[in-house]
């Protein structure tokens, strides 16, 4: 008996033994697997961050545009006499205050053209573009925990956002409202400090580069203070039911002695079922029908970290200008004048209206459940973009990463392994080569009808005219009419002009000397009203003292200063004109 008991121990001690053999042999594998899952998708990853780089520098324009003429000039003067020594604008001749609503940027731009000229700054473009897109598919990315899904949106959101790539302070505070974004999740998901830090560094970043959109990097934080709010306030109003009911029901059990038994039984069976009921809320809220929401109570320190934040905007040459920038645009009316604020129209947007409809679809005709944040985000984005097209780049860094959450969430109910077989398939040396190839042949297709431009449109700007400005007239002392667009180039050759894209400059609310009593001058409506004959050029003319008038060739007005006596042409080739105002005796 006691060797078949011997026996049996040891046949005991080889089974568990083989068991865990078998056990260790089966975790070894599921290592093998997760690390090549983890070493598919770090490779996936290298490829799609070079893939995406190389079709935003494709994307990137090599004309210079409008607002990089002025850009570069306010940025040379900062570069030679500092940043706190300009009060009034240099570069029109009607003497306006001036501020430097994204002082640092323009410097940063001239820094980047002094070093490498025009080719530097169409450089500057390129990885400024790159920057961008590797941003949104970091964003897609952590939302979406799917490397393919957010590959494929970012592509599609810099698309959508392609002719908003050119070398302005926007490009730049469109990469940093997209780590805005990424560090208020990572600090609500860990409330480490070194988020906050970091949220309190983008602000005074943004206060220097482009002082009008301050404002906009507290909005960013709406939706999710929002979403704890609502959520507070839907179990203080729990709370407050439960509250009424017990107090009710106390009352009655001090003037109803005979039912003592009976209420006071109720009044436990509802002290019980307080914690049931809230368990059932926060079931819903972790298994919801189409939101999911979260109450975090982080969002609390996210609040302190947004008014701390508040204050950065005092940390600006511009005085309380990030303040007060904004109103004073949404205020005046340029907005109403230029095509990138005008309200939204599907018809003339077409790319925008698709991924309108996809995000639709999604949500009402599959059970994808969307945050109730990312609901906010979504929401009040569209309501902009509708409000003015220019808030369709918005759309695009912020609601593309959404998208890339809604459509991985809805891979993951119905088609998971075919994504990790994408995955893996150009993690791969073959594929790798496939994909890579494939966005070669894409930009190169996308970049080859600019790679020849000239950096300067001379259709669009007058170089030549201004050539013969700087040859021929006395630029101290003429006072030139000119359009809104080519203004800047203008100033770039260092012309004074009427008007350039500074516009808000030249509206009432920016232009007005408080101190001194000086009213607001509208030189913007006079501009574009003198161009489009909305009012007599003539008086316009005189009221302004204008003594020279650029105009391009086929402009209305340059078609009757023709035929006008009292107006002399100086210069006429290419698209651009010049004549001399011959000022009369009475008003010399």
């Amino acid at each position: 008996m006691e060797k078949e008991v011997e026996f049996e121990s040891e046949d005991n001690t080889n089974i568990k033994n083989e068991e865990n053999n078998i056990s260790n042999e089966i975790n070894e594998d599921n290592n093998k697997i997760i690390n090549i899952s983890k070493k598919n998708n770090i490779i996936f990853h290298i490829i799609a961050v070079i893939c995406i780089a190389m079709y935003c520098i494709a994307l990137a324009p090599k004309v210079l545009q409008n607002d990089t003429f002025y850009t570069l000039k306010i940025g040379e003067y900062i570069y030679n006499n500092g940043v706190f020594n300009l009060t009034e604008d240099l570069y029109s001749w009607h003497e306006l205050p001036y501020t430097y609503p994204h002082w640092l940027y323009d410097l940063g731009m001239f820094i980047i053209y002094n070093i490498g000229g025009q080719k530097g700054v169409y450089i500057s473009t390129m990885v400024f573009s790159a920057i961008l897109g590797i941003s949104i598919y970091i964003l897609s990315n952590k939302k979406s925990k799917n490397s393919v899904i957010s590959f494929i949106v970012t592509i599609c959101a810099m698309y959508l956002i392609r002719n908003f790539i050119a070398a302005r302070a926007q490009l730049v505070t469109f990469i940093l409202f997209i780590w805005t974004v990424y560090f208020i999740e990572k600090f609500l998901e860990t409330t480490k400090i070194k988020y906050e830090i970091i949220l309190l560094i983008i602000p005074l970043l943004i206060a220097n580069l482009h002082c009008a959109v301050f404002p906009f990097y507290f909005i960013l934080f709406l939706p999710y203070i929002g979403e704890y709010f609502l959520l507070a306030v839907e179990d203080l109003v729990l709370d407050l039911k439960i509250f009424s009911l017990v107090l009710k029901i106390r009352k009655k059990l001090s003037k109803k002695e005979e039912t003592i038994q009976k209420i006071e039984n109720k009044l436990i069976k509802i002290e019980q079922a307080i914690p049931k009921r809230k368990e059932k809320i926060k079931e819903i809220r972790n298994k919801p029908y189409r939101i999911k929401s979260v109450k975090n109570h982080a969002v609390l320190l996210l609040i302190s970290v947004m008014l701390i934040a508040s204050l950065t905007g005092l940390v600006n040459p511009a005085g309380n200008g990030a303040y007060t920038y904004l109103y004073k645009t949404i205020k005046g009316n340029t907005t109403d004048s230029i095509n990138e604020h005008l309200p939204l129209t599907l018809i003339e947007n077409k790319e925008f209206a698709v991924v309108l409809i996809v995000f639709l679809m999604i949500l009402v005709f599959t059970d994808t459940k969307i945050k109730l944040h990312d609901l906010f985000m979504f929401g009040g984005i569209t309501f902009l973009a509708f409000n003015s097209r220019r808030q369709v780049s918005m759309f695009a860094i912020f609601c593309m990463p959404i998208l890339a959450n809604l459509i991985s969430d809805m891979v993951e109910k119905y088609d998971k392994e075919t994504f990790i077989k994408i995955e893996k398939f150009f993690s791969e040396w073959f594929g790798a080569i496939i994909i890579i190839c494939c966005f070669i042949i894409l930009s190169t297709n996308v970049i080859k009808p600019h790679i020849r431009d000239e950096y300067i449109d001379t259709s669009s700007y007058p170089v030549e005219a201004s050539d013969w400005i700087l040859a021929n007239l006395d630029v101290s002392k003429i006072k030139l009419y000119n359009e809104y667009n080519y203004g800047s180039y203008l100033l770039f050759r260092g012309i004074p002009v009427f008007i350039d894209s500074r516009c808000d400059l030249y509206s009432p609310e920016f232009n007005e000397d408080i101190v001194n009593g000086i009213d607001g001058r509208d030189i913007f409506s006079d501009a574009l009203n003198i161009a489009g004959l909305g009012v007599n050029y003539k008086t316009k003319f005189e009221e302004y003292g204008v003594t020279h008038i650029i105009l391009y060739e086929n402009s209305k007005l340059a078609m009757i200063l023709k035929s006008d006596s009292d107006y002399k042409l100086l210069y006429s080739k290419g698209n651009f004109v010049i004549f001399e105002r011959l000022i009369t005796n009475e008003e010399s």
